[in-house]
C-alpha cells in the first residue's frame, strides 16, 4: 500500500475552502450593508484590497520571476481585460446590488444556476456540443430548464416561514402575492450576475494558457478595480458614502478584499487549470448549506418554504446537468481516438497539443 498522498485532494481542499470564504465573506458584506455601506464603493475597496494583497504575495513567491510572468500577450491581455470586466467588475455590482435588496440565502440558493447557464451560453456561441438524439444532451437541457424552474418559485414563491412560524398551518395559496418588488429586482441582478460569472469561467479556460494562476489573480484584481472606479464614482458622488464608519464595514472590505477576491480569485483559477469549471461548480451546493446556516444563526435570516423548494430544484437541477457532463466525458474516453489528444508530428518531432473542453469532467 503507498504512502498516502495530499497531492490529489488539493483541489477539494481549494474549492471546500473557497465556498467557506465566500458564505462568510456575504455575510459580512450584509452586515456591513444594513449599517449603511454602500454596495457599490465595497466593490472598488473590496478589488482595490485584493490588489494590494496580491502584489506581494506574488513579488514573496515567485521572486523576479513571478514579476517578469505578468508579461502578457496583447490577446492574452484582452482576454483578461474582459474577465474583468464581466467576472470582477459587472458581476460583483450586480452581485451586491441583488445582496442588498435580498439576503445571503437568496444569493447563495441562484449561485447554482452557473453551471446551466454556462452550458446555455456555450452552446449558444458553438463550444458545448449539442446532439437532440443524445440522452447526455437531453440530461443537460432537462437540468436546465430543472433550474430556471427553481429559480421561478425562488423569484415568485416565497412561502411562510420554516422555522418560528406564528401559525401551523401552511397557507402555500396566499403566500404567493407576499414578493415585492425589491425581492424581483434582487433576483434580476443576481441572474444577471450569473451570467457574467459563467462568462468569467469560459473566458479562463483560454487565459489559462496565457496566464499562471497567481498572475491571472493579481490583473483581475487590478483591472476589475480600475474599471470599477470611475463607475461607482459616478453612481455614488457623494463622498461620504466612500467613508468607512464601523468595525463590521472595514472587516469585510479586508475579508473581502483578501480572502473573497484574492485568494478566491488564485484558487478558483489554479482549479480551474487543473480540473476544469465543472469541477468548481460542482461544490456550489456546498456554498448554499454554509450560508442558510450561518445567516440563520448569525443575521437571523428568515428560511421560506418558497425558496427551500426553488434551492432544493435548482441543486437537482445541477446534480442533472453535471451527470450529463459526466457521460460526455465517458463518451470521449471511449473513442477509439482520444479526441482530447492531438500528436502532431513534424521533421520527426513530436509534439503534443492537449485540447480541453470548455466544461470538462476530469478526473486526473
Amino acid at each position: 500500500m503507498g504512502a498516502f498522498s495530499l497531492e490529489g485532494y488539493k483541489p477539494f481542499m481549494a474549492m471546500v475552502t473557497t465556498q467557506s470564504i465566500c458564505a462568510v465573506m456575504n455575510l459580512l458584506a450584509k452586515a456591513a450593508f444594513q449599517e449603511g455601506f454602500s454596495s457599490l464603493v465595497f466593490v472598488v475597496y473590496r478589488q482595490s484590497i485584493a490588489t494590494l494583497a496580491l502584489l506581494p504575495a506574488l513579488f514573496f513567491l515567485r521572486g523576479r520571476s513571478g514579476v517578469a510572468g505578468m508579461s502578457v500577450s496583447l490577446r492574452g491581455f484582452c482576454l483578461i481585460f474582459l474577465a474583468a470586466l464581466f467576472g470582477g467588475t459587472g458581476n460583483k455590482v450586480l452581485h451586491y446590488l441583488g445582496l442588498n435588496l435580498g439576503n445571503a440565502s437568496l444569493i447563495s440558493a441562484l449561485s447554482n444556476l452557473v453551471p446551466s447557464t454556462t452550458f446555455v451560453m456555450a452552446a449558444s456561441v458553438g463550444l458545448e456540443n449539442v446532439q437532440l438524439r443524445n440522452l447526455r444532451t437531453w440530461a443537460k437541457i432537462s437540468g436546465t430548464l430543472v433550474c430556471i424552474s427553481g429559480t421561478m418559485i425562488v423569484t415568485f414563491y416565497k412561502g411562510p416561514r420554516i422555522l418560528n412560524s406564528s401559525n401551523p398551518y401552511l397557507n402555500f395559496g396566499t403566500a404567493l402575492y407576499s414578493v415585492d418588488y425589491r425581492w424581483v429586482l434582487a433576483v434580476g441582478c443576481l441572474l444577471v450576475s450569473t451570467s457574467c460569472w459563467s462568462l468569467l469561467l469560459i473566458l479562463q479556460v483560454p487565459i489559462c494558457k496565457y496566464v499562471d494562476p497567481l498572475p491571472q489573480a493579481l490583473w483581475l484584481c487590478l483591472l476589475s478595480s480600475l474599471q470599477a472606479a470611475p463607475i461607482v464614482f459616478f453612481l455614488e458622488p457623494n463622498l461620504s458614502a466612500w467613508k468607512i464608519n464601523t468595525v463590521t464595514e472595514l472587516s469585510a472590505c479586508l475579508f473581502a478584499g483578501i480572502f473573497g477576491s484574492a485568494v478566491c480569485f488564485y484558487l478558483q483559477s489554479w482549479c480551474i487549470s487543473v480540473r476544469g469549471p465543472v469541477y468548481c461548480a460542482m461544490f456550489m451546493p456546498l456554498y448554499t448549506i454554509i450560508t442558510v446556516i450561518l445567516a440563520a444563526i448569525t443575521l437571523h435570516e428568515e428560511l421560506h418554504i418558497g425558496s427551500l423548494i426553488g434551492a432544493v430544484a435548482i441543486i437537482g437541477g445541477l446534480y442533472i446537468v453535471l451527470w450529463g457532463k459526466a457521460e460526455d466525458g465517458k463518451g470521449e474516453r471511449n473513442h477509439i481516438v482520444d479526441a482530447s489528444e492531438i500528436t502532431i508530428s513534424i521533421d520527426d518531432k513530436e509534439d503534443n497539443i492537449t485540447r480541453q473542453p470548455l466544461l470538462v469532467n476530469s478526473t486526473r
